[in-house]
């Protein structure tokens, strides 16, 4: 079971490192940094739920996977932010529809707040992990 935590962690590390890389673009690609960021918490939510024996459900849903670790315990994760960063998942599978906000693309400083937020929920999960 620890391994699996140790993988959840790790690629949601890797969709967070994707995000800070790209911010730093000339003209940064923000609905694939918006993307790399809702996968990320989605992955550290995941990871929690993994290392508290919590059967994992195939959903991108932040919301529906907070309310499982909520279940648990609150972590105080800030849900007016998981709503923002929620939008940004499409089940589409057509490429223009991939980390676009209902308003369109997002601004380089949303991106920036995304990448924030997605550190944020980190730290918390790591916390919790790790006490």
């Amino acid at each position: 079971m620890k391994k699996l935590v140790e993988d959840w962690i790790l690629f949601a590390e890797r969709d967070l490192k994707t995000a800070e890389i790209l911010i730093k673009d000339e003209y940064p690609m923000t609905n694939i940094i918006a993307f790399h960021c809702q996968q990320a918490i989605e992955k550290f939510l995941k990871a929690f739920l993994v290392e508290k024996d919590i059967p994992i459900i195939k959903t991108h849903d932040l919301i529906k996977l907070n309310n499982m670790v909520k279940e648990i315990i609150d972590l105080d994760i800030d849900e007016r932010k998981l709503m923002i960063v929620k939008q940004v998942f499409s089940e589409s599978k057509y490429p223009g529809d991939l980390g676009l906000l209902p308003d369109g693309l997002p601004t380089d400083k949303q991106a920036k707040e995304f990448i924030e937020y997605a550190n944020e929920v980190k730290v918390i999960i790591s916390k919790e992990l790790n006490p």
